[in-house]
């Protein structure tokens, strides 16, 4: 027979145990971290990695295939089969469309994901939503957050995204994982609502971006807080993201595939993924001279690293502008990563005196961005003017 001194304790362990349990689960105390739930929508799911959605930043991907940004001889390669890997992430990757649509969800399975205990999973493994009303500027809906089965089982998850209280056309830009990969995707309208492609860019050809985990996204809070996408959102263009965590390292292979797009502008941006400056050095030019040999007209704007840089290599960095000016390129500049943060006290811009924080990205937009601007040739990439 049970004493009352361990009906007590029982008791006692079994509160504490729910306390417990209900504190892991933040939403259950604040109704702010509730993923909205889709019940009571009334919506019909379509496939949106088909037409007449627009599936954007993934350069060498056929219809109907897996979402990769790397072409497939690429990725077959032995050398690069950790790139290849890493090239099923969807970072800077969007899907876009028109809907008069009231109301708006979203069905998604991830293919793949990663966790880190320095980037949130909304950024790694969450969708980034954003509207474009007829002919005004785009603005942030919210932030598709993954559940933990989603994370850890690859589950089928559903949410809402918004309901409008009127049927008039928008535009509907959502962007893709930064560190997980995107089995199905779905979009979800109201039944007689329609689907159409969206407006094209303003920037005609897409920017691509090739580097390190900071040109992925990491540590970006959410997708669309990486710099990259921070610029082709405020450019209007395509994004083409070829950062690769650790594995950016100046690859002979990856920069023919470069070359072998048409392209609005490329920013270059590998120095952290070069395992020593003697390797920066050996890889570095070639690289870029790769790109220039069959595209010598295009806007090239070289990176040095943003945090913990060195003077060396800043300066192999350097050496490849240096020696394109000799040459008379007039279509190549040169951003030191020095400048980057500018003048804001260096233990705010990132999370972990390497990769930045949202600030450490949006102070990297606002130092790339006139580059990027003054690289683009206005007449033929029809560049905003403000």
């Amino acid at each position: 027979m049970k004493t009352i001194e361990t009906l007590f304790f029982t008791t006692a362990a079994a509160m504490a145990a729910t306390l417990l349990c209900a504190q892991s689960d933040i939403s259950k105390i604040d109704k702010n971290f509730k993923i909205e739930s889709v019940d009571g929508l009334s919506v019909v799911y379509h496939n949106a990695l088909k037409k007449p959605f627009s599936v954007e930043g993934f350069a060498w991907r056929a219809p109907g295939e897996q979402l990769s940004r790397i072409s497939k001889e690429t990725a077959s390669n032995p050398k690069l089969s950790i790139v290849a890997g890493l090239s099923k992430q969807t970072a800077g990757g969007a899907v876009r469309f028109k809907t008069d649509s009231k109301h708006l969800a979203l069905r998604y399975k991830l293919r793949n994901t990663t966790d880190m205990p320095h980037m949130t999973r909304a950024g790694a493994c969450g969708f980034d939503v954003f509207i474009s009303p007829e002919g005004k500027p785009d603005s942030y809906i919210k932030t598709v957050l993954p559940t933990r089965d989603a994370i850890s089982k690859l589950s089928v998850e559903q949410a809402k995204i918004a309901e409008f209280g009127n049927g008039q056309m928008r535009q509907i830009t959502i962007w893709l994982p930064l560190y997980g990969g995107v089995e199905s995707l779905e979009v979800g309208i109201e039944k007689d609502a329609k689907i159409l492609p969206p407006a094209p860019h303003k920037i005609k050809k897409p920017i691509l971006f090739y580097g390190s985990s900071i040109t992925q996204g990491g540590c970006a809070s959410r997708p669309a807080n990486a710099y990259t996408t921070m610029l082709c959102r405020e450019l209007d263009a395509e994004q083409i993201n070829l950062g690769f965590s650790g594995n950016a390292k100046g690859e002979i292979e990856i920069a023919r595939d470069i070359a072998s797009l048409d392209l609005a502008a490329f920013v270059y941006d590998y120095d952290y993924n070069a395992p020593t400056p003697a390797h920066l050095q050996k890889t570095h030019e070639p690289f870029f001279l790769e790109i220039r040999k069959k595209r010598p007209d295009l806007p090239i704007i070289i990176l040095s690293r943003c945090s913990n840089m060195t003077g060396q290599r800043r300066d192999i960095v350097k050496r490849t502008y240096l020696n394109a000016i000799e040459r008379g390129d007039e279509n190549v500049q040169f951003i030191d990563g020095a400048e980057l943060f500018g003048s804001v006290d260096k233990k705010y811009p990132t999370v972990d005196g390497c990769h930045p924080t949202d600030l450490g990205f949006y102070l990297m937009f606002q130092r790339i961005l006139p580059t990027l601007k003054k690289s683009l040739k206005n007449d033929t990439q029809n560049i905003p003017t403000n």
